[in-house]
């Protein structure tokens, strides 16, 4: 090896231990050390392309201000900061500790906000949302407990539904999917995308292969009483969700909750009858229902 290149090696390897002594003070949540760090590697390395990236995540690790927020348009901007300029930062330089680092930010803002009421004009600016950030699950779902007819308002019941599916797990959370399903397809399908689930994503699979409705996302709102034509022993589980509007979706669910009932019970003129009111909610569904019989 020429003594050029064993010169760039040695720097190479100087950069990353310096470019490591601040990541390392950063994940022991050292403000202090990882700005010495900082500036020992900024002096010696000057153009390394992690500096600005690395600065950003001690002055994030450095305002740890516990004064609540004033206003949901502060706690809105702090958030954005957060989202868009710290993580990317954080995920850059930490790597696999960049998603317990984050969480600790996250909670601070959880817990700075912690006072703001629930806003449905700044809907994403409320403690909960934060706490879920945080992986604080059952903080989160406490947080939305508090939120006024949580149950009624899509983004809430999205909160609750994500964190008690952490907490509990999806089995005796059904009922609360339906109600979001028919209330919000679109926030069901965003908080089913991060579940790992093992009985949710082969059902979802076969669901989205199966059933013939609208083809975009409001066919969810028909998941819960296509469930039950593949797993009627959840129908007590679903037959937990409270009323809603009682929109088509839902009409189909106690349909099908109560045709399970009646074939239990072998009242088959019953049955024929309930299968014709089927039929005419939905083809596909009523289709579904008929292919398991």
């Amino acid at each position: 090896m020429g003594a050029s290149m064993q010169f760039d090696f040695f720097n190479n390897n100087q950069n990353v231990s310096l470019r490591n002594d601040v990541i390392l003070a950063l994940e022991q949540g050292e403000t202090a050390t990882a700005q010495q760090a900082w500036q020992i590697l900024k002096a010696d390395f000057p153009q390394d392309d992690c500096l600005d990236s690395l600065q950003l995540l001690i002055q994030a690790l450095a305002q740890r201000s516990p004064e609540p927020f004033a206003d949901h348009s502060a706690l809105q901007a702090a958030r954005q900061h957060l989202q868009d300029h710290i993580e990317p930062a954080a995920r850059r330089n930490l790597g696999t500790a960049a998603t317990p680092w984050l969480r600790v930010r996250w909670q601070v803002l959880a817990e700075r906000a912690t006072a703001l009421a629930y806003h449905p004009e700044h809907k994403d600016a409320h403690a909960a949302a934060l706490w879920l950030q945080a992986g604080q699950w059952q903080t989160a779902a406490d947080a939305v407990a508090r939120i006024e007819s949580w149950r009624r308002i899509p983004t809430p019941l999205a909160w609750m539904l994500q964190a008690r599916l952490a907490v509990q797990g999806l089995q005796p959370n059904w009922g609360l999917l339906a109600e979001l399903a028919w209330l919000s397809p679109s926030r069901l399908e965003a908080v089913l995308g991060q579940q790992s689930d093992p009985l949710l994503a082969p059902l979802l699979a076969r669901f989205g292969q199966g059933f013939e409705g609208a083809g975009d996302t409001t066919d969810l709102a028909w998941f819960p009483a296509w469930v039950l034509t593949e797993r009627p022993n959840l129908a007590a589980h679903l037959a937990q969700a409270q009323a809603g509007l009682h929109r088509a979706p839902e009409q189909a669910l106690r349909l099908m909750l109560e045709l399970l009932g009646l074939e239990h019970q072998g009242r088959h003129h019953d049955v024929i009858e309930r299968r014709k009111t089927l039929r005419g909610l939905h083809a596909s569904l009523y289709a579904a229902y008929m292919a398991s019989r």
